[in-house]
């Protein structure tokens, strides 16, 4: 049996980068919901922070998607 090591660490250092990259982007989601939130109670209206939020949701859900695209084909 003979293991690539090259590859093996090329696969755990993307994964790495990726995963901490869509923990980020989960994070700044829930961030503009809750600034959203702040700023709808302080009287201001938070459209841009709920479409950052969004859109940060969105994006999480397309890289999973994508990720689920290259496991089935």
């Amino acid at each position: 049996m003979n293991i690539d090591w090259a590859a093996l660490a090329s696969v755990f250092g993307v994964s790495l980068v990726i995963t901490i990259a869509l923990v980020g982007l989960f994070t700044l989601g829930i961030t503009g919901l809750a600034r959203q939130t702040t700023t709808a109670q302080s009287g201001g209206g938070g459209i841009l922070a709920r479409t950052g939020a969004y859109a940060c949701f969105a994006l999480c859900a397309a890289a999973v998607a994508y990720g689920i695209f290259l496991i089935v084909v």
